[in-house]
């Protein structure tokens, strides 16, 4: 891991990068989407005050856990001045997002007892398949699977 001298208060991207094992590529996303900010040098390259660390650890432990980037987004912007989001600020924006986060286990649990009787036909509704849905009822409904949640 780079090491990065506790007086410098601003972080290249690639420094950046380094420190906090995201891309470049992934770090520029980052500030496209609005998640980070950069100040520019005269020379037009990224400047990131050194906090943003936290900010992007921030941002990768939410989107471990499943947190859509919109999502992610959304809680940062409730944050004071884009300020670097404290302990306090994980526990309870993280507490907002457990039922979100108990509802989609729940339906990959689901998903995932039906997948292993499903294989047989690979059709992902092996109980409204074409021998138990004759004329192909449910694709009136649209294309897909009809029977998944969600």
């Amino acid at each position: 891991m780079t090491q990065i001298p506790a007086e410098v208060r601003e972080l290249t991207v690639g420094q950046l990068s380094s420190r906090s094992g995201v891309s470049v590529s992934a770090l520029h996303f980052y500030e496209a989407e609005r998640l980070i900010v950069s100040r520019r040098t005269g020379g037009n390259q990224r400047r990131y005050p050194r906090d943003i660390l936290r900010r992007v650890a921030f941002i990768r432990a939410s989107q471990r856990v499943g947190i859509p980037l919109r999502t992610i987004r959304e809680a940062l912007d409730q944050l004071d001045c884009n300020r670097t989001p404290t302990r306090g600020d994980w526990a309870r924006l993280s507490a907002a997002w457990r039922d979100d986060l108990d509802d989609r286990i729940g339906q990959l649990q689901s998903l995932r007892d039906r997948l292993t009787s499903c294989i047989g036909c690979g059709c992902l509704s092996l109980d409204h398949c074409g021998l138990a849905n004759p004329d192909d009822v449910l694709g009136r409904d649209g294309p897909g699977p009809r029977t998944l949640p969600g």
